[in-house]
């Protein structure tokens, strides 16, 4: 028997509607899963947006305070997509109301706030799931899989990039993305914690680093009405950008090995540029978020001149197989968070964690804070190790 399963989504921007999406598609995709999200109240305090989520997505009640999802009995799951600055105080009250939560990267404004939610979900003894989706590609998954099982050798050294050009336009808005007290951090939150997570996801644990940070675009137009995602709004009252555009950072791993991370929102001709490459003593492994369904692997004993060849995921590789029957049918973004929901929902069902949880959302986290402080003094910044 099927279990419904009340849920709600806080905020409901463009990472709402993707959230809302993924609950409406799990059943879809996992039909042996034992419990079946019902949308049962979306909270968001722009005027009409809320109406217009009920409207077109079905679900049974609205509201502009988020306080009310966290005392609404029907609600025993809820997403938690609202911006960075909430994410702190809407976390710990739905955790401590009994809810489980979905909740987006990054956790709060500091690792300190991550580490208060997680506190909350494991005090409350519910389960947490956060949105790093990168990871949940099947080829991620199959990326970790041979680097674990030694086909490229001892890894020796990584490149992470994640370049975009969401922020590129001078007459981008001054959103709350963009401001210290509600944003936190820049480019770190946005796009690096992404990179922390894949590169601990991948490698293991970081020991240390050193990163630079810099603001390309130093002022922006406040808008003069609501905003969603990375609206233009010319003309405004300027103002500054107070986070940070790029980072780049060097890392030391548990394992010996080196990395470099580098993030940027303001990287003209680059869209969503998002990878890695991975380097051992026998051989590397190549993913480019854009060609999301391949890896790229040269593996051997050939050393100089060894060939690369193309491997396309399938079935039997992560969760592939849940959404495509054979290998070389391209999967989405949109895939990767029905798989988070999927995963998030397991977790309520079985009462034990699949996927992510917010101990990964700490551990990226205290990665950014470190690079932070590094950024501030220009030194190495040791890490604690898991």
């Amino acid at each position: 028997m099927v279990d419904a399963l009340g849920v709600a989504v806080v905020g409901f921007g463009w990472m709402g509607r993707v959230h809302t999406q993924a609950y409406a598609r799990v059943p879809h995709h996992y039909p042996q899963l034992g419990v079946r999200p019902r949308l049962i109240t979306v909270a968001e305090e722009v005027p009409g947006r809320a109406e217009e989520a009920a409207r077109q997505f079905g679900f049974a009640s609205t509201t502009r305070d988020w306080r009310e999802v966290a005392a609404d009995p029907r609600v025993r799951a809820v997403s938690i997509t609202a911006p960075n600055f909430l994410h702190r105080e809407i976390g710990v009250a739905m955790a401590e109301a009994g809810k489980h939560i979905w909740i987006e990267k990054p956790v709060g404004l500091t690792a300190g706030d991550a580490r208060a939610v997680a506190d909350a979900v494991a005090g409350a003894g519910v389960q947490g799931a956060v949105g790093f989706n990168y990871r949940n590609a099947p080829a991620v998954e199959s990326a970790r899989e041979l680097i674990a099982a030694g086909e490229i050798g001892a890894v020796t050294h990584v490149r992470i990039r994640l370049f975009s050009d969401y922020a590129a336009h001078p007459d981008g808005a001054l959103t709350w993305r963009y401001e210290r007290e509600r944003g936190g951090s820049g480019v770190l939150g946005d796009l690096a914690s992404h990179g922390a997570d894949l590169a601990r996801f991948l490698l293991g644990d970081i020991v240390s680093l050193t990163a630079d940070t810099a603001i390309f675009v130093p002022e922006r137009a406040r808008p003069t009405g609501a905003t969603a995602g990375h609206a233009l709004a010319s003309g405004g009252e300027l103002g500054p950008v107070e986070n940070e555009d790029y980072v780049s950072c060097l890392l030391r791993f548990a394992s010996g090995a080196r990395g470099v991370l580098e993030a940027c929102r303001v990287s003209v001709g680059e869209q969503n540029n998002y990878g890695f490459e991975v380097h051992g003593t026998e051989g590397a492994v190549f993913w480019d978020f854009r060609r999301m369904n391949e890896l790229a692997v040269s593996r051997g004993t050939t050393y100089q001149d060894q060939p690369v060849s193309t491997v396309y995921v399938g079935p039997g590789q992560g969760e592939f197989g849940a959404f495509q029957p054979g290998a070389a049918n391209a999967m989405g973004y949109d895939d990767l968070k029905v798989i988070e929901a999927y995963r998030f929902l397991r977790s309520i069902a079985e009462g034990t964690p699949h996927g992510t949880t917010l101990a990964d959302a700490v551990h990226s986290a205290v990665v950014l804070d470190a690079m932070a402080r590094s950024a501030e003094s220009g030194s190495w910044v040791s890490l604690p190790v898991s």
